[in-house]
């Protein structure tokens, strides 16, 4: 992505917090004709020796476990918080709107998981990030339809071999800093996320 030195961060604790706190990334491969195929689907993220790993699953009815298998370098895209920058904070009129957002970007390499009991470990995962109370009602699925839940879909690994992350505050015009705080403390969801960032920036 395009990514000027000023919005960078070499952090891999900022990446890491992105990635957790917004999980719901888009999986990016080519398919058989060359053209970028997405998926949308929640990851998990897990720390290694340094290193990232993201773990998921697709349905088996979608070909993106195919494309993975034929070509498993990859690109998983995250998207944090985000929201629009009015000119109205600068003291002067000579500007112009922009848009100010978190985003991680993986170069990633992809293995496939389709054996049972290693799918159901990566689910296991996966509720534990999003529902963990549900664990118990999925370790007490009939067996039978339980086997082929798991049947009906299609894990990977993603061994994440490079990553950029871009933390976009307008940091680089410190003149309106304050100004936009304070307009962000008192606007949506994801404005107010954006200003808790903008103190670390």
């Amino acid at each position: 992505m395009y990514l000027p030195t000023h919005f960078a961060s070499t952090n891999p604790a900022d990446a890491a917090r992105i990635m957790r706190e917004y999980p719901f990334a888009n999986l990016i491969s080519n398919d058989d004709e060359g053209l970028p195929y997405v998926t949308h689907l929640p990851l998990h993220l897990e720390e290694q020796g340094g290193e990232f790993r993201l773990l998921g699953h697709v349905a088996r009815a979608n070909a993106h476990w195919r494309y993975l298998l034929a070509r498993p370098r990859a690109v998983v895209a995250f998207l944090g918080p985000h929201a629009y920058m009015t000119p109205k904070v600068y003291p002067d009129l000579a500007r112009v709107p922009t848009w100010n957002y978190l985003a991680v970007h993986c170069t990633v390499q992809a293995t496939l998981i389709d054996e049972p009991a290693a799918k159901d470990a990566l689910l296991k995962k996966l509720i534990g990030d999003h529902e963990p109370p549900y664990a118990a009602q999925w370790r007490d699925l009939d067996e039978y339809l339980a086997h082929r839940m798991l049947a009906g879909i299609v894990g990977f690994d993603l061994r994440v071999t490079h990553w950029q992350c871009k933390i976009k505050l307008n940091q680089h015009r410190p003149e309106a800093s304050d100004a936009l705080q304070q307009r962000y403390k008192q606007g949506s969801e994801y404005e107010r996320a954006l200003t808790a960032w903008m103190t670390l920036a």
